[in-house]
C-alpha cells in the first residue's frame, strides 16, 4: 500500500489512539515486537508534564542509520562536508514524516541536537525518534514538535557514531523500520506500524477504543470486569451498544 493509499479519517484515527491499543491490534495479526523500546518524550527529562488530550505524533518513517565511529573518519571537519549524512537527514526528510534514527541504542553520545532538531521542525516534519540521545534536550523539549528519546547525551554524534546510511531499512530500540513505515508516538512510546496495514489497523483502534472508554465508565460504577473485559456476557454486549448511540460513537 502507498502513501497514497493511506485515508485522511484513518490517519486522524491515530493521532488519538494509544500505542498500547495498537499494539493490541498487531498482536492479533502476530506481530509482537513494534514498539520501540526504551524511548520517551524529551519532555520527560524535564519534568514537562504531558498535554491530557494532545495528538499523537503520526507520519511515514523517514531513516537515518548510524554505524561505530572510526576516529580517522569522524573528526569535526567532517561537519564541513555539505555530503554528511545527518545533515542531508535532516534536509532530505519529506514534509510530514517522521525521522527515525538507529544510533544502536547508544546514548553516550548525541544523535543531534537542537539546532538541527529546529531545522527539521521548521521543514514540516511531523517528529523525531532516536534509541540513543539528543544534546540541548531542554531546547529540543520546548519545540513545537515531538521528539522521543532514550535520555540527554551532551558528546557530539561524531565521538561514538558515524551517519552512514539514509532512508534504508534500520533498526531503532529493537524494532524494525522500514521507509514508509507510520510512526505513531504517544505519552508512553513509539510503535511502528506497516503501511500496508494502517487503514484496517485504525478502524480496529477506533472500535477498541470506543469499547474501552465505556468499560472504564462501567468500572468507575463498580461493575466487575469479569465478563466484560473481555466481552463474554450479552448483558454487556447490549450495554455497549446502547452507550455508543448515546454518546454517538
Amino acid at each position: 500500500m502507498s502513501e497514497t493509499d493511506i485515508t485522511s479519517n484513518s490517519i486522524d484515527i491515530l493521532k488519538q489512539v494509544s500505542v498500547a491499543t495498537l499494539a493490541t491490534a498487531l498482536y492479533k495479526r502476530g506481530l509482537r515486537n513494534q514498539v520501540i523500546q526504551d524511548v520517551h518524550p524529551v519532555g520527560q527529562n524535564h519534568g514537562k508534564k504531558s498535554v491530557a488530550g494532545a495528538p499523537n505524533m503520526v507520519g511515514p518513517a523517514f531513516t537515518l542509520r548510524y554505524m561505530p565511529a572510526r576516529e580517522d573518519r569522524n573528526t569535526l571537519a567532517e561537519f564541513k562536508n555539505p555530503r554528511h549524512p545527518q545533515r542531508q537527514a535532516i534536509e532530505q526528510c519529506p514534509e510530514g514524516h517522521v525521522l527515525v534514527m538507529d544510533s544502536r541504542k547508544d546514548a553516550r553520545a548525541a544523535s543531534a541536537g537542537d539546532i538541527l532538531i529546529t531545522r527539521l521542525m521548521m521543514r514540516g516534519a511531523a517528529g523525531v525518534v532516536t534509541d540513543g540521545g539528543f544534546r540541548d534536550s531542554d531546547s529540543i523539549a520546548a519545540l513545537d514538535m515531538p521528539a522521543y528519546h532514550n535520555r540527554p547525551a551532551s558528546p557530539t554524534n561524531l565521538t561514538l557514531h558515524e551517519a552512514i546510511d539514509i532512508n534504508v531499512p534500520i533498526g531503532c530500540g529493537d524494532a524494525a523500520v522500514f521507509p514508509g513505515d507510520y510512526i505513531v508516538g504517544d505519552n508512553d512510546s513509539v510503535i511502528i506500524v506497516p503501511a500496508h496495514l494502517v487503514n484496517e489497523l485504525a478502524t480496529e483502534a477506533a472500535e477498541m477504543t470506543a469499547y474501552e472508554d465505556f468499560v472504564t465508565e462501567q468500572v468507575k460504577k463498580g461493575i466487575s470486569i469479569i465478563g466484560l473485559y473481555p466481552c463474554t456476557k450479552e448483558e454487556h454486549k447490549k450495554a455497549f451498544e446502547a452507550w455508543r448511540a448515546e454518546n454517538k460513537r
